[in-house]
C-alpha cells in the first residue's frame, strides 16, 4: 500500500491552515468560516443546553425588559449582527433593566444586554459594536473553549463559574462559591479575538467600527470620573492603548473603506428616549428645567423636547432615514 510522504502531509496542513486564517481575515467570507474550532469537550448541543440553563438563572434573578418597543428594537438590531456573523447557534436577545454598562452572551447564544449600554451610547452603531463584540465570542465559543481548559475545576462547578458578566456574580453569589475574579472573565487572547471578529460583523452589518472604538474609550473615560459606571467583569479587559491600536490596525488592513455607513437611526433614539422615562431621568443635556430640552436628530441637527423627553414636534420625513457618516469625514 502506498503511504503518503509525512512531509507532503504536513505542507497540505500547512496550506490548509493558511488558507482558514486568509478566511478569518477576510470579512466575504463570514458565514463560510470555523471561528470556533479548538480543543472542545461541549458539542453544540450541550453548549445550548448549558446556555440555556443558565440564561434561565439569569432571568430569575434579573428585571428584564419587558417594553415591547425597546426588547423588539434591541432583538431586531443583535439578529441583524448575528446573520452578520459566524455564528452557528440561533441567538435569543433580551435587555436588563439595569444602568450598569454591561452586556454577555452565554453560551450557546443567549445573549443580555443592559439598559446602561444604550443610555451611554451616542449612536447605533456604539451600542452595535458592543454586541456584535459579543456575539464574536459566542461564534468563536469562548465559553466552553475556555472551561475546556479550566479542567482543574471540579466539573460540577464549571457551568457557574466560566461565563464573564453579571450573571457570573449572580450565580457565585447564589452558590455562596468563592470563585476568584479571573474564572469569570476571558483571555486576553480570546478578548482580542472578539474585537477582531465584532469589528468584522459590524463592518459587515453596515455599521462604522471605528463607533466600537469611540464607545469603549468614552466608556473608559466615564469609570475614570465616576467609578461604578461599568460592571466589574466589563472593565476587567479595558480598552488599551494596544487594544486600541490593534483594532484602528484591523480597519485599516482587512476592512475596505465604503462610501457610507450607518452611523445612527430614529430609532435608537426613540429607544433612548422611552428608556429615560421608564428610569424617570432627565437626559444630560437637560441641565435647567427652565430650558427646552434638545435631542440630536439622526440628520445632525436638534429637536425640542419636554422634560419628559417628549419631542415637541412631529418629525419630518428625514427622521426615519439612518444617519449615514461618509468615509471623507
Amino acid at each position: 500500500m502506498y503511504r503518503f510522504p509525512t512531509f507532503a502531509l504536513a505542507v497540505l496542513v500547512t496550506l490548509s491552515s493558511a488558507v482558514a486564517k486568509d478566511k478569518k481575515k477576510d470579512p466575504d467570507e463570514i458565514g463560510n468560516r470555523d471561528v470556533g474550532k479548538g480543543v472542545n469537550f461541549y458539542s453544540i448541543e450541550k453548549e445550548i443546553a448549558l446556555g440555556k440553563q443558565l440564561a434561565q438563572e439569569v432571568e430569575r434573578q434579573a428585571k428584564i425588559v419587558d417594553d415591547p418597543v425597546i426588547a423588539e428594537y434591541v432583538n431586531r438590531v443583535g439578529q441583524n449582527l448575528v446573520r452578520n456573523s459566524d455564528a452557528k447557534v440561533p441567538f435569543t436577545i433580551k435587555v436588563i433593566d439595569a444602568e450598569e454598562i454591561n452586556a454577555f452572551a452565554l453560551p450557546g447564544g443567549f445573549f443580555f444586554v443592559n439598559t446602561g449600554v444604550m443610555i451611554n451610547a451616542d449612536t447605533e452603531a456604539e451600542m452595535a459594536g458592543v454586541m456584535a463584540h459579543e456575539i464574536a465570542h459566542v461564534a468563536a465559543r469562548h465559553g466552553t473553549r475556555q472551561a475546556t481548559r479550566g479542567q482543574i475545576i471540579n466539573y460540577a462547578s464549571i457551568p457557574l463559574i466560566f461565563m464573564g458578566g453579571w450573571t457570573g456574580y449572580a450565580i457565585r453569589q447564589g452558590a455562596g462559591l468563592a470563585i476568584p475574579l479571573g474564572f469569570l472573565t476571558f483571555s486576553r487572547g480570546f478578548e482580542s479575538e472578539a474585537d477582531y471578529l465584532g469589528l468584522q460583523y459590524m463592518y459587515k452589518a453596515g455599521y462604522d467600527p471605528t463607533a466600537f472604538v469611540d464607545f469603549f474609550e468614552k466608556i473608559q473615560s466615564k469609570e475614570k470620573k465616576k467609578p461604578g459606571t461599568m460592571s466589574k467583569v466589563f472593565s476587567t479587559h479595558p480598552m488599551t492603548d494596544d487594544r486600541i491600536k490593534t483594532s484602528q490596525k484591523t480597519i485599516q488592513d482587512i476592512l475596505k473603506a465604503k462610501p457610507e455607513y450607518v452611523v445612527t437611526t430614529s430609532e435608537f433614539n426613540d429607544v433612548k428616549t422611552r428608556l429615560y422615562a421608564m428610569h424617570n431621568r432627565r437626559k444630560p443635556d437637560d441641565k435647567d428645567l427652565l430650558r427646552p430640552g434638545l435631542r440630536r436628530a439622526p440628520g445632525g441637527g436638534t429637536i425640542p423636547v419636554d422634560e419628559n423627553g417628549n419631542e415637541q414636534k412631529q418629525k419630518d420625513d428625514q427622521d426615519e432615514r439612518p444617519t449615514l457618516k461618509r468615509r471623507d469625514q
